[in-house]
């Protein structure tokens, strides 16, 4: 039980005491104490003035003379209208950090045994065009997610839905097929994500000109989009491709393996991976046939021109069409099967969703489509962690027309600045080998802190710049400072012994860095609870800047009293451990020298 719990449960006991009323731990309000007033947590008091017919003021007394009385670890308490400021002995301080420095799973829940999985499905990729700053962000999100939730005790299973068929591959394919067919990776020593990517800005390219020349010819631009020559045959591919067409198929599987090959690179470099991948191409099937099954039972119904459709206005939502009138599905009946094909294989107790806010409105419908017209009872389970988008100072991406940010070139882009500011700043005692490997970690640990550290609701407006800066809320502050933590326990003799009795109560500072460290695992609780990484990138760079200040300010090797100094060096390694562990749960690796 930590210092909350036993806090909220002796006010419980206290309320019952003084006033003969019970209450529930709801009421309950302890938060970490603000910097402007003295304390380490504060109690609320207005939610119980009823109950006592008192000021609060003279509420608050009451409460924190039982508290005092009945906690040994409560040194004093102070009233500030209202609030109960509550200050700890400093031997509470010194026991946590004796027992927890040694923890190595500190902050860390045991998994529970036989509990249901929660399935984060992230990445989910098309194989027409290789993954870009846009996906940076949803594997950054859905990987840290998977950590964080792995990190509080709970079963997670990493999915990847591959989005490998469509209309949108097939007008890659029909552009290799017409003006490409003897390009390979291999012949033009191009990555084959990269490749395909650039027959789909083709096409775009080409379909463009033809609305445009038949918009000269007088048909109106609606129907020029709808009647191009080029769609026309993209859209005939794709029905040859449901019809099992054979050369269409081997063409679609030797182009789609060339991609394949090019997102694991960037996975790998990512430090991504995913414990099951589905691949629309093997599971669309099943989703045509729930269809299928709810028009028979007049769930929904086939429109006059032949496609299979919903009415949802009643719900607050638009008609919605779930199979066109050629018998193709589309994303929502692909959705709607893997949904229940999850559920079959592992009974989740959630089923997450890491997709941009631009199909919040994909997501409503699948999920009344699923709990409401087709009754499946564990729909509610479903959610979908809707991110923003992430913007550059030139504007909104778009694939189509070859303006997004390549992922690779982004990666290398950010271990170049790294590696021209690790030269700058003249470490000539590493060699070109380590120079290289540490501008990966610098540049790539650049990147994800900058991505992660906003609320993912939030839209980004990515700045390399600003990312990679040594000062600052960025990674390459945050691998400074431990950096130069492992340098100061490299140069102590004494950093091994174990810590001594030592009076700290006057040292505010380092009382200030172990409230931080104390608050770790309810970040991570937090942060899980809420699928947000922010939490953890936030709390890592409050708890290295006080560092930093401390580090400043105090003598640590050079401190005369050895009891002292031996905390002092204890605290700094427990930082440096959170620290590193909190990174990691941002799939981020820290460097011992910089």
């Amino acid at each position: 039980m930590n210092v909350k719990e036993s806090l909220s449960q002796v006010v419980i006991n206290t309320i019952e005491e003084l006033y003969a009323t019970t209450i529930s731990q709801d009421s309950i309000n302890i938060q970490k104490t603000r910097k402007e007033f003295e304390g380490d947590f504060t109690l609320m008091v207005f939610p119980f003035v009823k109950i006592s017919k008192k000021n609060p003021d003279i509420t608050a007394k009451e409460i924190g003379d039982s508290l005092k009385n009945k906690l040994d670890y409560v040194e004093s308490f102070n009233v500030v209208k209202g609030f109960l400021n509550i200050s700890l002995k400093h031997t509470f301080w010194l026991d946590f950090l004796q027992k927890e420095s040694k923890n190595d799973t500190f902050g860390h829940r045991t998994p529970s045994e036989n509990t249901s999985p929660i399935l984060l499905e992230f990445s989910s990729p098309n194989t027409n065009k290789p993954l870009h700053l846009g996906h940076i962000r949803n594997n950054l999100l859905g990987d840290a997610i998977a950590r964080i939730l792995t990190a509080n005790g709970k079963n997670v299973i990493r999915l990847n839905l591959v989005n490998d068929r469509g209309i949108h591959i097939c007008k890659s394919m029909l552009m290799h097929q017409k003006h490409f067919a003897n390009e390979t990776p291999q012949s033009t020593n191009t990555k084959g994500d990269k490749l395909v990517g650039k027959y789909y800005v083709a096409f775009d390219k080409q379909y463009k000109n033809e609305i445009e020349q038949l918009a000269e010819s007088g048909i109106p631009k609606d129907v020029a989009e709808k009647k191009a020559p080029i769609l026309l045959e993209a859209q005939e591919m794709l029905r040859k491709w449901e019809d099992e067409d054979k050369a269409v198929r081997v063409l679609w599987q030797t182009m789609n393996q060339w991609v394949y090959q090019g997102f694991d690179l960037t996975y790998k470099r990512l430090g991504i991976h995913f414990d099951k991948t589905y691949y629309e191409s093997d599971t669309y099937l099943l989703g045509k046939k729930i269809i299928e099954e709810g028009l028979k039972k007049h769930v929904f119904y086939q429109h006059e021109d032949g496609s299979i459709r919903i009415d949802l206005q009643a719900d607050g939502l638009d008609e919605k069409i779930l199979l066109r009138a050629d018998g193709t599905s589309v994303y929502i009946t692909q959705d709607i099967g893997n949904a229940v094909l999850r559920y079959e294989e592992y009974q989740p107790s959630q089923l997450v969703y890491v997709v941009g806010n631009e199909q919040n409105y994909h997501f409503d419908v699948l999920r009344l489509i699923l709990a409401k017209k087709l009754a499946y009872p564990w729909a509610n389970r479903l959610f979908h962690l809707s991110y923003g988008m992430v913007e550059l100072p030139s504007g909104k991406m778009k694939s189509r027309e070859g303006t997004v940010v390549d992922a690779d070139d982004l990666m290398d882009e950010m271990v170049a600045m790294a590696k021209q500011k690790t030269e700058e700043l003249g470490k000539t005692t590493f060699s070109d080998a380590e120079i290289d490997e540490l501008s990966e970690t610098i540049g790539l640990g650049a990147l994800k802190y900058f991505i992660l550290k906003v609320d993912p609701k939030k839209n980004i407006l990515f700045n390399p710049d600003e990312s990679i800066d040594l000062n600052g809320n960025t990674a390459p502050f945050i691998q400074y400072t431990y950096a130069r933590i492992c340098s100061l326990l490299r140069k102590s003799t004494e950093a091994s012994l174990p810590l001594t009795t030592v009076d700290i109560s006057r040292q505010d500072t380092e009382k200030e860095i172990l409230r931080l460290l104390y608050a770790y695992p309810e970040t991570i609780e937090t942060a899980s609870e809420d699928l947000n990484p922010s939490l953890i990138a936030n709390y890592i760079y409050e708890l290295v800047k006080v560092y930093n200040r401390f580090y400043q300010e105090t003598p640590i090797l050079k401190e005369e009293n050895q009891a002292l100094r031996l905390f002092r060096l204890h605290l700094s390694a427990f930082t440096a451990r959170t620290v590193s562990d909190a990174m990691s749960l941002l799939g981020i690796n820290m460097p011992e020298r910089m």
